[in-house]
């Protein structure tokens, strides 16, 4: 290689380099407002609605939702990232937690989402109205958000008619294995339709001091349905489940956070009476729903319509 290509090489490494730390690892402050033990903080109440403390999680990332649904919060030196809403009544719960931690709501610059049904996606149309945030689809998100309307293929069809979802801009869609980019952060999209069609995994890397770890936030990976629905009778939603949950088995994944914090004992970990991280969580956790689905389906198949 000629002397002064490699000299723009290494350059251009150095610099890259110089700009990823700050990202993670200088803006990290501890924040005596976040709950320490949130297994006791929700112990006994693990509504969709029960209000709880923040938390946090690693690095800069923080739990701002409520007992039973997850909510994240990323600060970047860009501005803050925010992983869905919850349901509609959370809104406010939400932009508590975010103030409790010292941010004001207004620094919310993007909005994701993991799945586009009320208890997930419910809030983000008033957090959107009162942040002023540009919310990025999933990549098979954008106009179910866009119109509030349920996608017909879904197995919770007939349940998502009675709850459906205020509309909300969608400023982008996010494609499969691509990244936003905020603040120097990276948050990649993977497409996992396990849950719902429009179901989409995150993942990005944090860092506390010298030690960094990825974060997954994966989908939920459950195969559920109104009544009266058979998947096997629907053999192209079994490709997709299926497709999904191989998608989230292969996520880059040493901290997993899951929608619903108990599918992944999310507050066991935070609270420290269970590893935070485990490099093989997402393929555990993957491995479990498709245990549940194939076992679904066996029962499907000796079950007449």
């Amino acid at each position: 290689m000629e002397p002064a290509l490699f000299a723009k090489r290494l350059l251009a490494a150095l610099a890259a380099l110089t700009l990823a730390a700050p990202a993670s690892t200088q803006l990290h402050i501890p924040r005596p407002q976040a709950e320490r033990d949130m297994a006791k903080a929700c112990a006994g109440r693990d509504g969709w609605g029960d209000p709880a403390p923040p938390a946090h999680v690693y690095g800069n990332t923080w739990y701002v939702g409520t007992c039973g649904i997850t909510t994240l919060l990323v600060q970047t030196p860009g501005g803050l990232v925010l992983f869905d809403g919850g349901i509609p009544q959370a809104a406010d719960l939400v932009l508590d937690n975010v103030r409790k931690l010292g941010f004001p709501p207004k620094a919310i610059r993007w909005i994701l989402v993991s799945h586009e049904h009320y208890d997930h996606a419910g809030a983000v149309a008033e957090l959107q109205r009162r942040t002023g945030a540009k919310v990025i689809a999933g990549p098979n998100q954008a106009s179910i958000l866009r119109s509030g309307k349920h996608d017909p293929s879904d197995p919770q069809a007939p349940l998502l008619a009675k709850a459906p979802i205020k509309p909300v801009k969608v400023a982008k869609t996010q494609a499969h294995g691509t990244a936003l980019v905020a603040g120097g952060v990276h948050f990649t999209a993977w497409a996992t339709p396990t849950h719902s069609p429009g179901s989409t995994s995150w993942t990005w890397r944090q860092c506390q001091g010298t030690e960094c770890r990825t974060i997954a936030y994966a989908d939920s990976a459950s195969t559920i349905s109104a009544d009266g629905y058979r998947f096997v009778d629907d053999p192209e939603r079994v490709k997709a489940a299926h497709q999904g949950l191989k998608v989230i088995a292969a996520l880059p994944c040493e901290i997993l956070v899951t929608p619903h914090p108990s599918a992944s004992d999310l507050f066991p970990r935070l609270s420290g009476s269970q590893p935070l991280v485990r490099p093989d969580a997402c393929t555990a956790y993957a491995a479990a729903a498709s245990k549940r689905f194939a076992e679904r389906l066996a029962r499907e198949t000796v079950t007449p319509k």
